[in-house]
């Protein structure tokens, strides 16, 4: 029966193997350093939770400040306006006959004194008939002034002042058309008419963009802000009214409003909230200031950046201390351990630094040897094989000579029994010319001026050879013809040309070469109207796989791009794009190298 291992042993062995996977230097940062971050953590939440109760407490009281400020500004403003309505009482009404005195003088003084809180100013009498008023002069018709509810809350309780909720201005006529919003402060009052006195009522209308004015740009921390209500919980003031009316936004304002004086906690529309609650004298109006709860511990965050900023330099220090301690003993040993690792993956190039005590400089001594040896080696074996490979492909280049070389003599032996001299001597110049390019005394990089002049002459031979079937345009700048080349690179690729496109064209056969310089590169295309190639062809040309089909040597190109990456790298290259029927395009890519400066280092 197998015996069940333990798990605490286990356990014990996974944590032994992670320890040994832990290099040195690792292994004595992270012990210093889990001690720091414990030590720094402790601190933390130690802080964190006095504060944070001392920060909420500190957020309540300048919040009730700012409400405080905010009531007695709006204190101020009533208390004015029932200063305003007691001297047109006691200075003006009381001590006038509405029969013999004319008030509107002295109504329009005070209202040009306090025309930015109010809008107008009126008196009316026992059965509602405007007795004076300023601005406004009519009263709209049709409109019965007994049935306003700031008319019969005056009459109903004649020894106060009443402020009214805010609502459109309609009872007077206007010449601008405007409905301004106004709070209606009115209170009973008795007139004099001759020897008689009767009871009117003393109506101000306040601007309701005073409230505006006290109550905007008020916020309570993040998200925090302040409304206002009347004591049976109507809406006076909301910054975010128009949202409360279209239905968009909500607020518990009616039952907060039955809240006393003081500070609240509550959950809404799941968010907490803090609910700070103001008594406005003379009006029973409430200033409600809501605070949520994630703006309260924003502001805690905020406010512990410094001890946040304490303990994190308490522990950056202690990390330089680690980094500075493990380092110093293990440095030596990961260096060489990188640069090992490096020469393992073949880069013979890094550099081995030989830092440390004895023992590890003695190991990165030997380590510089040994690499320097093995580079040595695989250099004169890179350079053998690549000396190898280019000799493989200059021979494999030289096969496609024989066979054109043979047929061109056919030529040449046929125009000669036919009596054809002048075209004879044309193909032998030719094919003298083709022949000593090819050699170039040995060279293997020549001028793209030769290499043109070489598939000059190949076309030549080739175009009597099909007897004129095509013919052939090469436009080449002289400025690209001083940069230099690979030989023999063009002209299997006007074989492919002719073999894949031209042989069974009568007549109609064009092919074109032409070069393009951009930037540190030069571009040579061969372009062909022929039958064109099918994708597999290409790829079967592309690969050096021999086409049974083809007259030609079936293996010029693969031959040419394989040299032309041998000699200037990968990036470099033969590219082929050809569709049945619509003509072949190759474009032949080196980099731009005057043959000029390869003389100089030849």
């Amino acid at each position: 029966m197998k015996k069940r291992k333990n798990p605490l042993k286990k356990i014990y062995d996974k944590r032994y193997e992670l320890y040994h996977r832990l290099s040195l230097r690792y292994t004595i940062w992270v012990s210093f350093t889990i001690s720091a971050v414990v030590m720094s953590l402790f601190i933390a939440i130690s802080l964190y939770s006095r504060l944070n109760n001392q920060l909420q407490s500190t957020i309540q009281k300048e919040s009730q400040g700012i409400i405080e400020q905010v009531n007695n500004t709006l204190t101020i403003y009533l208390r004015n306006m029932m200063k305003v309505s007691d001297s047109l009482y006691y200075n003006v009404i009381k001590n006038s006959d509405i029969e013999t005195d004319n008030m509107e003088s002295k109504f329009q003084l005070l209202y040009d004194t306090n025309r930015e809180s109010m809008f107008n100013i009126a008196l009316f009498g026992e059965d509602g008939e405007l007795i004076v008023a300023t601005p406004a002069s009519t009263v709209k018709e049709k409109v019965d002034v007994t049935n306003s509810k700031w008319y019969q809350v005056a009459m109903d309780k004649k020894e106060n002042m009443h402020f009214s909720n805010p609502e459109i201005q309609n009872l007077f006529e206007t010449t601008d058309d405007q409905f301004p919003w106004v709070i209606s402060l009115s209170r009973a009052v008795q007139v004099n008419k001759g020897t008689q006195t009767s009871t009117g009522v003393l109506l101000i209308e306040l601007q309701y963009g005073m409230l505006e004015l006290i109550f905007n740009d008020v916020t309570l921390g993040n998200g925090g802000y302040l409304y206002l209500v009347d004591k049976t919980g109507e809406m006076i003031y909301h910054p975010m009214e128009s949202l409360i009316a279209s239905g968009e936004y909500q607020e518990n304002h009616e039952v907060v409003s039955q809240y006393k004086d003081g500070i609240y906690e509550e959950q809404y529309q799941g968010e907490d909230r803090v609910i700070s609650v103001k008594s406005v004298g003379y009006t029973g109006w409430k200033i409600i200031g809501v605070t949520p709860q994630k703006g309260i511990q924003l502001n805690g965050l905020k406010n512990n950046l410094f001890i946040g900023f304490l303990i994190l330099f308490f522990t950056f220090i202690l990390f330089l201390i680690n980094s500075f301690i493990s380092s110093k003993v293990s440095l030596p040993i990961l260096k060489l351990e990188k640069s090992v690792e490096l020469l393992a993956k073949g880069d013979l190039e890094a550099e081995i630094e030989v830092i440390g005590v004895h023992e590890v400089h003695h190991l990165g001594v030997s380590i510089q040897k040994m690499a320097a040896r093995i580079k040595k080696l695989m250099d004169d074996s890179v350079r053998a094989e690549k000396t190898k490979r280019k000799n493989e492909l200059n021979v494999l280049q030289s096969q496609i000579n024989p066979h054109f070389l043979y047929n061109t003599l056919d030529i040449i032996v046929w125009m000669i029994e036919n009596e054809k001299k002048s075209e004879a001597v044309k193909v032998v110049m030719a094919l003298s010319r083709f022949f000593r390019i090819s050699l170039s005394k040995g060279q293997s990089i020549i001028s793209i001026k030769n290499e043109i002049e070489h598939v000059r002459s190949y076309l030549t031979i080739q175009n009597m050879r099909f007897k004129n079937r095509f013919k052939y345009f090469i436009e080449i700048d002289e400025e690209i013809e001083k940069y230099s080349t690979i030989k023999l690179v063009l002209q299997p690729l006007v074989e492919n040309a002719i073999y894949h496109g031209m042989e069974f064209m009568d007549g109609d056969g064009e092919i074109r070469i032409y070069a393009l310089k951009e930037e540190e590169d030069i571009f040579i295309y061969i372009e062909d109207n022929g039958f064109g190639m099918t994708r597999e062809v290409v790829e079967r040309i592309m690969e050096g796989k021999v086409d049974p089909k083809g007259k030609g040597s079936g293996i010029g190109i693969n031959n040419v791009n394989e040299r032309i990456k041998l000699y200037y790298g990968q990036e470099y290259g033969i590219t082929i794009q050809s569709e049945p029927d619509e003509g072949t395009t190759i474009m032949v890519h080196i980099p731009a190298i005057l043959y000029d400066e390869i003389k100089k280092t030849e």
